[in-house]
């Protein structure tokens, strides 16, 4: 299925992006309602709810470090071959959606709910992983890519207002106490889920196989031994640990953790947070939290905004404007007034708006650490640096969401009770207030540091193809030189004494902050 000289059409990154409906709109779901739904509805404590999700992101978390390997070289067998190495994990995904609904089924015992949630996590992981690896695969460019990710974020986006809106409006048809309307809100996204991916699988391709990869296919005839097995498994986990010597990823990978388990704190908490200690129902909160239409439309000029500015100045808007909305919540919780609900909703948007940028910015600047890694490593590496991101992100997730659970139960947090005492009330308050902030602070920090953009990006990689034309490792400026080992982490010498491809490490010793232009 590997096509050359395609164009990246709209309707082509529409059909990309489709599948991110699923990863916007699945966890965006479960992170605003599962642990509500279990500790009001199924009558699970409030660890036993965050256990769920913590083991089942943890195994998953595993799981995806070795789905991001395997998609890397699953053009060695016959179905690679046939469906592509990242594709065919799309259409077999596609109809495995269907288990999401089962995660709202009521009444079910505590192991039914783990292992549904566990085969969720890993399905989607098996979708997700290779799916992220597709716009370095369809495109070098960096406004293709750009387009994938925009149309891609837009769609997340459209699925996490929906995700919202939805339930929202079942809860008002059906009721406060009817878990009907979770089934249902459940039955409609996993279909609707099911057909995105599909769509996703339709209309993408993926690179030529390259020279490397070819004679690799010739090398490995025959069996292999238990012993060369087990080799290319710890040979695996060191090229996991070697992404993280790369400059770039590992500030990427920073804000990506910490801004994104920022939001995944303040989902989870939200709901507890408007129906306990403001009062108002949990209709009210879907209300607030489906402000995130205001999404589409920032999606869109986050899109041109990148280009022009840079995924570093994104950042630090996305994360003023939720620590400002965070402090305004703060002053409608420690004094009520008359307005709160059109105080709420004004909050809900501004706070939405932040969070678009937060959730855009770090997916359009992924693409392009693989390039990065080239330069290091002289391989295309993007499905290992998507399981270590899935990796890293599902552990953080299960920690939090484990640390959220364990602290409501030990603030006093009473399952499936409508009123709740005060100190379960303040622990509400203060995980809302105080997790979320100190994360996006952390956040903030790093971004200040991020410097990988469409300019610095273009230098690099017209750099990497020079090198690859002439041969020269004299750099072509110094300001090339700087930026190079600014994103790398590596110094010239070292990125330029290569041996069978690869970067002596030996004597590694990576750029310090200080020693490249504007570190």
């Amino acid at each position: 299925m590997s096509r050359t000289n395609k164009k990246i059409t709209l309707p082509v990154s529409i059909g990309y992006g489709l599948t991110d409906i699923m990863g916007g709109g699945a966890f965006t779901v479960i992170g605003a309602w599962l642990l509500f739904f279990y500790t009001t509805f199924v009558g699970l404590s409030p660890m036993e709810a965050a256990s769920i999700v913590a083991i089942a992101r943890i195994v998953d978390a595993v799981v995806s470090l070795f789905m991001g390997s395997l998609t890397d070289h699953f053009y060695k067998n016959y179905f690679g071959k046939k469906f592509g190495r990242r594709r065919f994990f799309l259409l077999i995904g596609a109809p495995l959606m269907l288990v999401y609904a089962l995660l709202w089924l009521d009444g079910m015992s505590y192991g039914f709910y783990l292992a549904v949630y566990l085969a969720f996590e890993v399905i989607a992981a098996m979708v997700l992983i290779p799916w992220e690896t597709l716009p370095s695969e369809m495109t070098k460019d960096f406004n293709s890519r750009t387009k994938l990710s925009t149309c891609r974020m837009f769609l997340s986006a459209s699925g996490t207002f929906l995700a919202t809106f939805i339930p929202g409006l079942l809860i008002n048809h059906f009721g406060e106490h009817n878990a009907n309307a979770y089934l249902i809100n459940g039955i409609v996204f996993a279909v609707a889920f099911m057909v995105c991916v599909f769509i996703s699988w339709k209309v993408t391709w993926e690179r030529e196989l390259t020279p490397e990869m070819i004679a690799g296919l010739e090398k490995e005839q025959g069996k292999i031994s238990f012993i060369a097995k087990l080799n290319k498994v710890m040979l695996l986990f060191r090229e996991y640990a070697s992404t993280l010597k790369v400059r770039a990823f590992r500030k990427h990978l920073a804000i990506y953790l910490f801004s994104f388990t920022a939001k995944d704190v303040f989902n989870t908490v939200f709901v507890f947070f408007c129906v306990y200690c403001l009062n108002v129902s949990s209709s009210l909160a879907g209300t607030l939290l489906s402000m995130s239409i205001v999404g589409l439309p920032v999606t869109l000029l986050a899109g041109v905004a990148i280009i022009k500015y840079g995924p570093s100045r994104l950042y630090v808007f996305a994360y003023t404007l939720m620590l400002l909305c965070l402090a305004g919540f703060f002053l409608i919780y420690q004094f009520p007034t008359d307005n709160k609900v059109m105080l709420l909703l004004i909050l809900a948007a501004v706070y939405q708006i932040g969070r678009c940028v937060l959730e855009f910015t770090p997916w359009n600047v992924f693409p392009f650490i693989p390039d990065i890694d080239e330069m290091i490593s002289h391989q295309r590496r993007e499905g290992l640096f998507a399981a270590v991101m899935t990796f890293s992100r599902k552990t953080t997730v299960a920690i939090a969401t484990f640390v959220v659970g364990l602290l409501l139960q030990s603030g006093g947090f009473v399952k499936g009770s409508q009123v709740q005492p005060q100190e379960a009330i303040n622990t509400i308050a203060l995980l809302l207030f105080g997790g979320t902030a100190l994360l996006l602070l952390l956040a903030l920090w790093q971004a200040c540091t991020f410097h990988l953009n469409k300019k610095t990006h273009s230098i690099f990689i017209a750099e990497v193809e020079r090198l690859k034309a002439t041969g020269d490792t004299r750099p072509a400026s110094n300001e090339a030189q700087a930026i190079v080992e600014d994103l790398t982490g590596y110094r010239w010498e070292q990125l330029t004494a290569s041996t069978h491809g690869k970067v002596q490490t030996a004597n590694e010793k990576p750029v310090t902050a200080g020693s490249a232009a504007g570190g």
